[in-house]
């Protein structure tokens, strides 16, 4: 209970150090950093200053964003500052652009594909996860994006998080609200006829995922196999049985289909206890519990840092990033020639009936 104060106590401070509803834009941080677009749907409500907040809106908000990454970033970690502009060190907004409906996103969309060489005209979804302001989850995805190296665009559904350590609860709900948004998105996304649709969802974001796909399936069999090409899991929010039953309506899981779990995310043991001490998916340890659906489970504990909440250690660790990044069997989620195959990943592996778990070491750094 001890551990379980000092955290909320560690978030409440961080979220009063600014104000992270708050976007500067600087066009001349193009000069200094690598530039990364990313395109936007948000469920969002308008601010007072034109961005976007946590109320939620009744229908989807379109537009791409340019952020320069500045030059001293280490893969992993996202430096930012709501207070003032110093690209040298710091995420930032260089550009915006506005659409005025789909049609104008897709068309965007399109031409933005078309710009790429053969073969990375894929597109990356991201669905940001709790306690996410509209900056975090766009800087998020273009951290993604960068570090990884991934081909194609990146794309993020931004939904109305309150983005404050306390909203938990409002968050939750927000996931219900925003599960037909993100149905719509993801068929709006379908019609700009990229390569490949990967989907990322993090923490609340993956429940989000898991919900939004559920309903696809009980209205459109196999929509999501036909139309995705790989669904990722990052430190799912979500009650591990409340997770197969998602499961179960699926005609077949899209493939590859991976989770990535961590026994030291301090946020998910909070939200554990919140929920009644109902183990999450994202604390998975035992590949038995969901031994009877064709997904790799991805433990990265031994990754985990000693301090914050550990709650992203597949984006956050420089060390993993590289490991990942090197790996040519990782890339089977984001890569089409891999065929899927992203359970021959160095490591540890177990196989129990169709899932298998994948134990990664910073160790396989050495070899």
């Amino acid at each position: 209970m001890r551990v379980l104060f000092q955290l909320v106590f560690v978030l409440l401070i961080a979220a009063a150090c600014s104000d992270r509803t708050r976007i500067l834009v600087a066009p001349e941080a193009a000069e200094i950093g690598t530039v990364e677009k990313a395109f936007v749907a948000t469920l969002r409500a308008p601010t007072d200053a034109g961005w976007f907040g946590g109320d939620r809106a009744d229908a989807l908000s379109y537009l791409d964003v340019d952020v320069a990454i500045p030059p001293d970033h280490n893969g992993g970690k996202i430096r930012v500052n709501h207070s003032r502009v110093a690209p040298k060190h710091f995420f930032t907004f260089t550009s915006r652009n506005d659409h005025k409906d789909r049609n104008g996103f897709v068309a965007a969309l399109k031409r933005e594909l078309a710009s790429k060489p053969a073969g990375e005209r894929d597109l990356m979804l991201y669905v940001h996860g709790y306690n996410n302001s509209f900056a975090d989850g766009v800087f998020r995805t273009v951290q993604l994006m960068h570090d990884f190296d991934l081909p194609g665009v990146g794309v993020h559904f931004s939904w109305p998080s309150a983005a404050h350590p306390l909203g938990y609860a409002y968050d939750r709900d927000s996931v219900l609200f925003g599960r037909d948004s993100l149905e719509y998105l993801l068929r709006v996304l379908a019609q700009a006829k990229p390569d490949r649709i990967v989907l990322v969802g993090h923490s609340l974001g993956a429940m989000m995922v898991m919900e939004t796909l559920r309903q696809i399936e009980i209205r459109d069999p196999s929509w999501t196999k036909r139309h995705l090409d790989g669904v990722v899991l990052v430190s799912p929010d979500l009650d591990i049985e409340v997770f197969k039953q998602q499961a179960s309506r699926f005609s077949g899981l899209p493939q590859p289909f991976v989770i990535f779990v961590s026994q030291k995310d301090r946020a998910l043991q909070l939200s554990s206890q919140i929920n009644g001490n109902q183990r999450r998916l994202g604390l998975l340890e035992d590949a038995g519990q969901v031994a009877e659906l064709p997904v790799t489970v991805v433990d990265l504990s031994q990754f985990a840092k000693e301090s914050g909440d550990r709650h992203f250690t597949l984006g956050t660790s420089p060390v993993l990033i590289q490991l990942l990044r090197n790996s040519p069997e990782f890339s089977a989620a984001f890569d089409r020639d891999a065929g899927g195959k992203i359970g021959i990943l160095p490591g540890t592996a177990i196989t129990m009936q169709s899932a298998t778990k994948i134990i990664l070491s910073p160790l396989l750094m050495q070899n």
